[in-house]
Formats: structure tokens, sequence, C-alpha cells
């Protein structure tokens, strides 16, 4: 890939299904486009073939858009994959900023907006792990099991 800002080439990683759908594509236009590590991945589908410049694919997404009454970009699917690889554990932030080409760590964190059913989720995990870690442990002094029991959801100690 090529970036935007500092028009480096930046090798990027790819899921295996990438990989995939990438080489049949390219079985497709065997024999009607140049191949080479130096040639351009996708073309154009009018002839005579050129390289799939960012216009082109906007004037794609332009098209699709109307057809479909919708109103999605090529950045919106950049925000899409940077929230899903944030929102991963193992991925680590800084990896997800080299993949983004920020060149600051806070313009990767704007993807860490928590989701409020993640967070929720979490945070019920987080106390019942607690449980375990204290089962029946005795309230403290000054407040009454069963109103514990009532706000907590639990049996009375």
């Amino acid at each position: 890939m090529i970036r935007k800002g500092t028009r480096a080439l930046q090798q990027l990683p790819a899921s295996p299904d990438a990989f995939v759908w990438l080489r049949l594509y390219q079985a497709r236009l065997a024999g009607l486009v140049p191949a080479g590590r130096d040639q351009p991945l996708r073309r154009t589908l009018r002839r005579p073939f050129r390289p799939l410049t960012y216009d082109a694919a906007r004037a794609m997404f332009t098209r699709a858009n109307a057809a479909l009454g919708a109103n999605w970009t090529l950045h919106d699917l950049q925000h899409s994959a940077a929230y899903r690889m944030a929102r991963d554990p193992a991925m680590a932030l800084a990896d997800l900023q080299w993949v983004m080409g920020h060149a600051h760590l806070s313009t990767t964190q704007r993807y860490l907006n928590p989701v409020p059913g993640d967070v929720i989720e979490a945070v019920l995990a987080f106390h019942a792990r607690q449980r375990e870690h204290r089962p029946g442990s005795p309230p403290a002094a000054g407040y009454r099991a069963e109103s514990l029991a009532a706000l907590f959801g639990q049996d009375p100690l």
C-alpha cells in the first residue's frame, strides 16, 4: 500500500480470505492486463483496463450508494476495520496505529470508544470474578444482609 500522507510504500497484513479473493480476481484478468509485482493489484472493469485509483473506487461507491440508497465511503470501511481491531484484546494499540498509518497514538485512540453492551458485560464479569474470590464474605458493618441481597440479586448471607 502507498500511504496517503507520506506516499511511502508499506506492507500490510491481510487475512487468508483476502488473498484467496485477490487470486481469483487476478485469475479472471489473466492475459488481459500485465502481471507482475510492480503492477497495480486492482483494475477498472471498463476497457481499457486502468489501475483502480482512489477516485475510481470512490465513483464506484457513489454508483452503489445511489442504487442502494446508502451513503457509505471507502473511509467508512477503514473506520469499521479499525473499530473491530481495537476491540480485540490481543491487538496492541501500537500495532493498530502502524496498520492505520497514524503518526500519533492519540489519533488511533479515538477507536477505543466502548460499546455500552460490552462495558456492561465486562463489569458483570468482573463482579462475578470478585464473588468467586470472596464467596460468602460478610457485609461490612452497618449494612443489612437483606438490603444487599435485594440490591445485588443474591441470597441473604
